[in-house]
């Protein structure tokens, strides 16, 4: 299917693939324009800069970036460290220049110092930082974004929040609400209601980017309730946009240690958050295509650059545009290129539109973000890996919004490093990845000595890249001492990976470890008392399942365990990843395998991913040949589809299945073929349902959510009824 062939790069890819990438490009442009006029006022910025800065990252660091789905712009995650160079380099008091030409000249001495961290190869660096830190440091940035907006979005004064810390910003809430102006309070409020809303609707309203709907309905509010004339300051101002856009950048504080401070917390910031959403999104490539890190550096760093000399922000590659452009079909560099296009010619045509934007809307978005930077499910998330996790998380939060960012994260790694060392693990391999290899022809065996931590991981890292692909791979962790969070993940992505290439990876040893939490990659320790024998609980979901098992013949293995190479290159995972399979339920029928199980589904990447719990059916060993092809229910949204991940193919002689039912498939005669007058009859007379074929194996789902134990028995049985159809086909097409 076009869902599996690896689209081309550069000019070809152009030219094959433009439809889709303008879609999706224009999708996320959607999405892109009022963020980025949000996070440039929040940052201290003129809005418009926000869009330069886009723009810049679209138009310009496309064509080098090293990644093939991400998308450049200003962030959220560096609003704080904006604002902060703003309020401090023009605290400095130097004559004749404005604080945003100081903060820029900071931003184009960042990316010189990139760009050699690019040509040094620095691209893996992300891969040292403890993840609990990390998580730390963008809720911390959520809680100030939060207590930043609030009083924005209620439309008080900005004198009475002058001069308040972020805390005071907390304590003075009541104050707030007492002194709002309940127009502006009134759009920033009915804008936080569309933004949570609209995905909570789901379905086709999930597609819909909330952010240009929050305009659609609030320009149109605001001249009801004339904030033009009644509330000075309240709308956006762009002013003439292209006249300010020239050499903006000043070096007049180079001498000075708060110059050099924002630099490397430029760098920091924007170094390590778009160096972890490039691997996020290479996750989420349907095509399993591997982005180079380092180019990815040389290229921002050049985005950057220019940015900073034309009076724009910093730019990093930005999460939920790129979860987003991979949700729209985005399937090249191109989409990045076409997202800057349209921001640009929006900035020739809408400057007038966009002047009737009402801040306490924007506000509304950022608290959004902010929302999901510091949401209750990064608490409880990080609290269920454990409670040394969780500790090292609420540490970097709290000094973080007290002191400032580097501290809080150095604070977050001391803390880890702290742990490590009261667990058992030997300073001495801290820093120094502790191994022996042994190879043969066939397999690898890693034997791991002292401690598996994110501090010396770089070193395993260097490992993975000379493993041949193909071969049994075996982490051995009997000798060793303590394994982390970090490391565990991180392993569980190489396995995941090298499943992809057709080899095996197997752990070893963790059976004599005691784990701080339930969670598969919790933290662990060497542990004489560790049971050996792995008890299982089965939850009340597993206790039904395993009796719909016992009443029909089926064998039942509530385990949970890493499968993805079972569902490789099906359809359900374009753009997501299925992280674990449980509850997996086998009967073997007169044609066929089937296999019912219950997958985890992430969708997204990073602070914009959410697991969804699917029940799916798999279907192998057939005794006929199926071509690849995906079908699923006709809706709103498969309509734009089309142009993004293949053509519709209808019946003329059943409408009623053209109707309910869109159908891809790259060899459209043989899925004619296929679909025979049976076929299409059987699944009019039944219920909607997801069917995907791959490899001559099916995949069969009726809704994105489990399945009670009675709808996993129909759905057997439309399986099995569905292959019997198929069978007996095949028996008369083979007797013509």
């Amino acid at each position: 299917m076009k869902t599996l062939n690896i689209p081309k790069d550069g000019l070809a890819g152009l030219k094959e693939n433009w439809k889709a990438d303008t879609l999706s490009g224009f999708l996320v442009f959607l999405l892109a324009l009022p963020l980025s006029l949000g996070i440039a006022k929040a940052s201290g910025f003129d809005a418009a800069m926000g869009v330069l800065t886009a723009m810049i990252g679209g138009l310009v660091v496309s064509i080098f970036q090293g990644g093939r789905l991400t998308i450049k712009g200003p962030a959220a995650g560096l609003i704080t460290v904006c604002a902060g160079a703003v309020a401090d380099l023009g605290g400095l008091g130097i004559p004749g220049v404005s604080a945003t030409q100081l903060a820029c000249g900071a931003v184009v001495v960042m990316s010189l110092i990139q760009v050699l961290f690019g040509f040094l190869k620095f691209g893996s660096l992300s891969d040292f930082f403890p993840h609990s830190a990390v998580h730390g440091m963008l809720a911390a940035i959520g809680v100030l974004i939060f207590a930043k907006q609030f009083p924005v979005l209620l439309g008080v004064d900005s004198a009475l929040t002058k001069g308040l810390s972020p805390i005071q910003l907390y304590t003075h809430i009541p104050v707030f609400i007492a002194n709002a102006n309940w127009h502006i309070a009134l759009v920033g409020l009915l804008s936080l209601v569309i933004i949570f809303g609209l995905p909570a609707l789901g379905g086709v309203f999930k597609k819909v980017p909330a952010p240009m709907l929050v305009l659609l309905i609030m320009i149109p509010t605001a001249l009801v309730l004339n904030f033009k004339g009644l509330y000075k300051g309240s709308l956006v101002s762009v002013g003439d946009f292209w006249k300010n856009v020239t050499f903006s950048a000043s070096f007049a504080a180079i001498n000075t240690f708060i110059f050099w401070k924002y630099v490397f917390m430029f760098l920091f910031v924007n170094s390590l958050e778009s160096l972890l959403t490039v691997k996020a999104i290479d996750g989420l490539d349907p095509w399993k295509r591997k982005s180079d890190y380092n180019k990815d550096l040389k290229a921002l760093a050049l985005g950057n650059g220019i940015a900073g000399l034309l009076g724009g922000l910093p730019m990093i590659s930005e999460v939920a545009r790129s979860s987003a452009n991979v949700n729209n079909g985005g399937r090249t560099r191109w989409s990045n290129f076409f997202h800057g296009l349209f921001l640009f010619v929006s900035m020739l045509l809408l400057i007038p539109v966009i002047e009737m934007i009402p801040n306490a809307a924007l506000a509304a978005m950022l608290i959004a973000v902010a929302y999901r930077l510091a949401s209750p499910k990064e608490f409880i998330g990080t609290y269920k890996i454990g409670p040394e996790q969780f500790v090292i998380f609420v540490v970097t939060i709290i000094v973080t919004v007290s002191e400032d960012l580097l501290l809080g994260v150095a604070a977050g790694i001391l803390t880890k490093f702290i742990f490590h060392i009261i667990n058992g693990a030997p300073i001495s391999s801290l820093f120094k990845a502790d191994y022996v290899l042994h190879e043969t022809n066939d397999e690898y065996t890693i034997n791991v000595k002292g401690a598996a931590t994110f501090s010396n991981f770089l070193g395993y890292k260097k490992l993975f890249g000379h493993f041949k692909p193909g071969k049994l791979i075996t982490f051995n962790f009997s000798n060793a001492k303590l394994v982390d969070h970090s490391f565990m993940e991180q392993l569980h992505h190489f396995e995941e990976d090298y499943h992809q290439s057709g080899g095996k990876v197997v752990w070893t040893g963790l059976e004599q470890f005691s784990p701080f939490s339930n969670h598969p990659l919790a933290g662990r320790k060497m542990s004489k008392d560790s049971a050996t024998k792995i008890e299982i609980r089965l939850t009340p979901r597993q206790i039904s399942l395993r009796e719909l098992a016992d009443k029909n013949d089926l064998n039942f293995y509530p385990q949970k365990v890493r499968n993805a190479a079972k569902y490789k290159d099906f359809p359900i995972q374009k753009g997501n990843r299925i992280v674990y399979e449980e509850n997996v339920l086998v009967k073997y029928s007169d044609h066929a395998k089937i296999e019912i199980a219950d997958i985890i589904l992430s969708e997204g990447a990073r602070q914009e991913q959410s697991d969804i719990h699917i029940s799916v059916l798999h279907v192998s060993d057939l005794e006929f040949t199926i071509p690849d092809f995906a079908l699923e229910p006709e809706g709103l949204w498969t309509k734009l589809s089309e142009l993004t991940f293949g053509k519709d193919i209808d019946f003329k002689d059943h409408p009623l299945f053209s109707k309910k039912y869109y159908l891809r498939g790259n060899n459209e005669s043989a899925v004619r073929e296929f679909f025979s007058e049976s076929t299409l009859a059987y699944l009019e007379n039944q219920e909607e349902i997801h069917i995907e074929s791959h490899r001559n194996k099916l995949l069969v789902y009726k809704k994105r959510e489990e399945l009670t134990p009675e709808e996993v028995k129909g759905a057997i049985e439309f399986v099995e009824g569905f292959v019997d159809i198929l069978n007996k086909h095949q028996v008369q097409h083979a007797s013509i």
